[in-house]
């Protein structure tokens, strides 16, 4: 999912006093850009890569709501390199000193290397051809073919990431210089992390970051020992423990209304805006209160009422495709709306030679602004990745990817990926200019465009399904990593960094995602029941997007009886409340929920929706009693919450591995049970 816009007009020259650049970057000697990439920042990025791609796995296998990571990874990248510099600094050795660009690129390589557990399907297109959600469909649905199948390998995973997950780096280098400081496009989240940075290498900004990294500890161990206790009450199947504990009584246990004590969800609630966790929350009672009782009130008349619990021509059918409907209306309707408002400010830009998007301050020789500014432009363009090299590499890397992508998914023709190469960079532009101008990302929506438009070419006899998959697999990861690049290029450039320390680290961030990710997403293959419905990892997206991909080949046919009237009524719906969103006063369009996150208890159920609600009133009331202390401490503690519940995974899984199951079953049951 994309970030929501929180519409807050940052201008360059606050950074300088917030970060506390000011009068220190006078006299600051700025590393050359070899010397901003070290061994111990690579070190800690691969500590803190591996333990965001397990948080990040945890979250796509479970929800499919990924809060962004980035502060954690800057705070907790500034924390590991200052307590081992100060460390052997109390040893006597001689240490170079952390600085702000160091930390830049840790929090980049970071990013890039999680963001592949994300963009890399493993939650969502990868796992949709296994043979477990063939079987979950149905052999006998039309469509659904046993040919059409792939389960995860660990080696063919590992190549397909490498061969695809690179092209997204070279597709807009050359456009840095005019998306960054030609139309000084805002890039919130690259913004805020770029203040957050330079705010912890000041002294008041470091005494701060010492305290959120406290804090952070403290929840962590807090969350870490509860999921180990939890474990222990867990037993065996999943209708034991705190997991299954009917807080809110059995008759709404029974509609999946529960708090199910999940640390990640609360964190989660912590960090997504107020109107996120509401929407999940409105759609919770919205389809598991009043829309499912209401058609199964109708089995026997709508639907065979003998059907099993997953089959889709019963109630599990009308779950999934008024999710999809729902994805899909609020999907388009963003699409459009950014891909209009980019041609808009292009066109204003061609006019006016500028956008306007961040304030300009008066012009003045003895400004500081103005030699802030000066130092940015001049650091930023002297380190020149030269747009020769960009060029040849995406070629280079495309001939690669398409004499390798029929290898890995023979129905994807070399002539299809081909031309998903040619039209891919203008894609890559049209999200990484929205990015930048509203800070969501619809990777995933370019994905789906790819998938419905390939799986209709190929056809069902072709293997129109795999190759539907694949191609939203290339689409997505071009223009997810190409928004990532150019929000990393704004962080560098309000932090003094070199655009080619950032390049490289997003090479090397990348280059270790493409390694740690199905590593880490293996741990969870082998470990535990990946895709089962009934199970902790249900992997929600995985029959989504299986479920795209056959009706791009088959069409709607097969729906259940007046689903296809329903899924009309609810793709109309998500298209009017964005339309609704967009043209009432903000005081109003506030309380207006969002339809992508409405759509993911739809399938998933309502307990997690519950968890990320208690952590927003928790934040609410925080904020009513100490804004100031909300405001820098929130998300230490939900990130504190969701890294500790991430690392109690790694244990269970190798617990489970070795076949050592939880001692005691708790399990809630009525009197009569007995």
């Amino acid at each position: 999912m994309g970030t929501e816009n929180t519409e807050v007009e940052i201008s360059e020259p606050l950074l300088v006093a917030v970060g506390g650049v000011g009068k220190e970057v006078e006299v600051e000697t700025i590393p050359e850009w070899k010397d901003q990439i070290t061994i111990r920042g690579l070190t800690v990025s691969a500590m803190l890569g591996t333990l965001f791609c397990v948080i990040t796995h945890k979250l796509n296998l479970t929800v499919g709501i990924i809060p962004s990571l980035n502060v954690a990874a800057g705070l907790l990248g500034f924390f590991f390199v200052k307590s081992w510099t100060s460390f052997l600094s109390r040893l006597g050795f001689s240490i170079r000193p952390f600085t702000r660009q160091e930390n830049t690129v840790i929090q980049t390589c970071v990013v890039a290397c999680y963001g592949l557990a994300f963009s890399g399907g493993f939650g969502s297109y990868l796992i949709a051809m296994d043979e477990r959600t063939y079987r979950l469909i149905g052999a006998s649905y039309p469509g659904n073919r046993a040919e059409d199948v792939k389960n995860p390998g660990l080696w063919w995973m590992m190549g397909f990431l490498f061969v695809v997950s690179f092209l997204g780096l070279f597709s807009l280098v050359p456009l840095r210089k005019v998306m960054v400081m030609d139309y000084k496009l805002t890039y919130p989240s690259g913004t805020a992390t770029a203040m957050l940075i330079n705010s912890f290498h000041t002294n008041s900004g470091a005494e701060l970051a010492g305290k959120q990294v406290k804090s952070l500890g403290k929840y962590l161990s807090l969350s870490l020992c509860w999921s180990c206790f939890k474990w222990f009450f867990s037993g065996i199947g999943d209708s034991c423990g705190f997991d299954n504990f009917p807080s809110l009584g059995l008759t709404l246990f029974k509609n999946t209304f529960y708090f199910d004590f999940s640390p990640t969800y609360v964190g989660c609630g912590l960090i997504c805006p107020h109107i996120v966790n509401s929407s999940v929350l409105f759609g919770a009672i919205l389809s598991w209160g009043f829309l499912w009782p209401f058609i199964a009130q109708h089995a026997g008349d709508w639907y065979p009422a003998d059907l099993g619990s997953n089959d889709f021509k019963g109630l599990y059918g009308y779950k999934v495709f008024i999710a999809i409907a729902l994805i899909l209306g609020d999907g388009l309707y963003n699409l459009i709306k950014i891909i209009a408002v980019t041609i808009k400010e292009i066109w204003s830009s061609s006019n006016k030679h500028k956008l306007p998007v961040m304030h300009e301050f008066p012009v003045s020789e003895e400004s500081k602004v103005v030699v802030e500014q000066k130092k940015r432009d001049e650091i930023f363009l002297g380190d020149r990745i030269p747009s020769w090299f960009a060029a040849s590499g995406y070629v280079g890397l495309a001939a690669v990817s398409t004499a390798a992508m029929p290898m890995i998914f023979p129905p994807l023709k070399w002539y299809l990926v081909l031309c998903a190469y040619i039209v891919a960079p203008a894609l890559a532009f049209c999200n990484s200019y929205g990015t930048g101008l509203t800070d969501w990302s619809l990777a995933s929506s370019y994905g789906k465009i790819g998938l419905f438009m390939f799986a209709s070419i190929v056809g069902s006899d072709g293997g129109g399904v795999i190759a539907g998959l694949a191609a939203c697999g290339v689409m997505m990861s071009i223009v997810s990593t190409a928004a990532d690049l150019m929000q990393d290029f704004k962080t560098g450039y309000l932090t003094l960094s070199s655009a080619k320390s950032m390049f490289v680290s997003q090479i090397v961030g990348t280059a270790m995602g493409c390694i740690i990710a199905p590593l880490t997403f293996w741990l969870f293959w082998t470990a535990f029941d990946v895709g089962s419905p009934d199970g902790p990892y249900k992997a929600p997206y995985a029959v989504i997007f299986r479920e795209m991909a056959i009706l791009g080949v088959e069409g709607f046919s097969e729906l259940p009886k007046h689903c296809l009237a329903i899924c009309c009524g609810f793709f109309v719906a998500a298209l009017a409340i964005n339309l609704l969103r967009d043209v009432t006063p903000k005081k109003v369009s506030r309380f207006i929920p969002i339809p992508m996150a409405m759509a993911v208890p739809f399938y998933i159920g309502a307990y997690f929706a519950i968890d990320m609600f208690v952590g927003t009133i928790i934040l609410f009331v925080w904020e009513q009693i100490n804004p100031k202390e909300a405001e820098d401490y929130a998300g230490a503690v939900a990130s504190g919450l969701i890294c500790g519940d991430g690392m109690w995974t790694i244990p269970s899984a190798v617990l489970s591995i070795f076949r050592i199951n939880p001692p005691i079953c708790m399990y809630f049951g009525t009197s009569l049970s007995r």
